[in-house]
């Protein structure tokens, strides 16, 4: 029976799926690499490296995003090498050796080097990373591995030796700007003419994606794709309703948390409330356990601030208690005010100082018996060996205080403890000086 060709074809196959957009605008050529002029411009490292033809095993370290899986795509297109990729998270040492074994048959059967890249590498164990050390040194594959960790961390000593580190920078947004008007325009991109889009939308689209081309480029064609289906202009009231609040690049337990955490405790230590302020509102905002911030804001009213002012130590652990008696959203109010409070301070290290000062001996010297006269003499027999005799009570003496020695003889001098002439601490030396007659230093 002959077949209506009218009918729809139950088995037709079916259309080419379309790449995602950030799939299509992926950069072919350095030029097209954006954010990364100090490698790609003429002094740049990947520039000489295309220019030489000689590419050395090499870390991209760089926030998702930043063109590091592309640029490897670009060199070694541009210097004909065959191209193996795998994955750390999805990868053992058996996918490892037998990706090695394709690299030597393209070099024996046509000798063709090989770049093996290798994303997440930091993902990978040290008996993973040490798999790779032979092939590397014998230059049986070219290795580029590209990680967002730093790779003094989490990159085998041995293996870091071999390779070449090439760091990457988060995207501009200016720079976003500029990739999102050429995914509109390009024949790869969109059909930028088919739908109005604002300039507004597309800066609150490079806002959103704080640094990162690829979920730009994956926002821009959800919000195109929505507006045209919707029929509605692509403007800044449209992107906002659509997205909503801003997400943040952030890892709890990655670098970011650490480097976070020290921007705050910096900015504390340097008497900024501001810029203290706002690194702690960024960590919340990210989701940072409120408990972190909390250790590092306590942590610094005794390190930084100590007797400088002792109330900073009270009114710290005082907001810890605060928050977790109000919660959200009103407990930030009080890690705010103790924040501010600990960064408008006086500092002094002087406790930290004479802590660390104090260990060493303890630590250099070892356990130095107790004075006889600082012994307690708790029995007949401890009287009869001298516990206690000489000690002197300081509450007999005027101001409650008489000079005698209370550390051991090998440490008879020794002063840990230096106040500063800041904040309380001004009264404590002179304190200090009333009681022994002279300034500590």
């Amino acid at each position: 029976m002959a077949r209506n060709s009218k009918e729809p074809e139950l088995f037709a196959p079916p259309e080419k799926v379309r790449q995602p957009l950030a799939a299509r605008m992926r950069p072919r050529t350095l030029d097209e690499l954006v954010g990364q002029a100090h490698l790609t411009g003429p002094e740049g490292a990947l520039r000489r490296i295309v220019e030489t033809g000689y590419l050395p095993s090499l870390i991209f370290w760089g926030p998702p995003g930043s063109g590091k899986t592309s640029a490897a795509f670009i060199l070694a297109d541009l210097l004909h090498y065959a191209f193996l990729a795998i994955s750390a998270v999805s990868s053992g040492i058996k996918e490892i050796k037998e990706a090695i074994k394709e690299a030597e048959n393209n070099f024996s059967l046509y000798g063709k080097k090989t770049v093996f890249f290798i994303d997440e590498i930091h993902r990978f164990h040290k008996g993973q990373q040490s798999v790779l050390l032979p092939y590397v040194e014998e230059g049986v594959v070219t290795l580029i591995g590209s990680t967002t960790e730093n790779p003094s961390f989490e990159v085998i000593a041995p293996l870091l030796s071999r390779v070449q580190v090439l760091i990457f920078n988060k995207i501009s947004p200016e720079e976003l700007l500029a990739l999102l008007k050429r995914a509109l325009s390009d024949p790869r991109g969109l059909d930028g003419k088919a739908l109005e889009v604002t300039n507004e939308a597309l800066q609150f689209i490079c806002e959103l994606s704080d640094g990162d081309a690829r979920r730009a480029l994956n926002f821009l064609e959800f919000a195109y794709v929505t507006a045209r289906k919707e029929k509605k202009k692509l403007d800044l009231a449209f992107a906002q309703k659509l997205f909503g609040r801003h997400t943040f690049l952030y890892d709890k337990s990655g670098e970011a948390h650490y480097d976070l955490l020290s921007a705050y405790h910096k900015s504390l230590r340097g008497s900024d409330p501001d810029a203290a302020l706002y690194w702690m509102c960024r960590m919340l905002e990210a989701g940072e356990a409120p408990s972190a911030i909390a250790r590092r804001l306590i942590a610094c009213a005794s390190e930084d601030v100590g007797n400088a002012d002792p109330y900073a130590l009270l009114l710290a652990t005082a907001a810890w208690e605060a928050y977790n008696f109000l919660g959200e959203p009103e407990g930030r109010l009080a890690l705010a005010q103790a924040t501010i409070y600990v960064a408008c301070a006086p500092k002094s290290n002087a406790s930290y100082r004479a802590l660390q000062e104090a260990t060493a001996d303890v630590r250099r010297k070892g356990s130095l018996p107790v004075p006889l006269h600082l012994r307690n003499p708790v029995t007949s027999l401890m009287k009869d060996l001298d516990y206690g005799k000489g000690y002197l009570y300081a509450h007999d003496f005027p101001n409650g205080f008489v000079k005698q020695d209370y550390l051991p003889p090998e440490l008879k001098g020794r002063v840990y403890y230096r106040p500063t002439d800041r904040g309380y601490e001004k009264k404590l030396q002179q304190n200090l000086k009333n009681f022994w007659g002279k300034e500590r230093s």
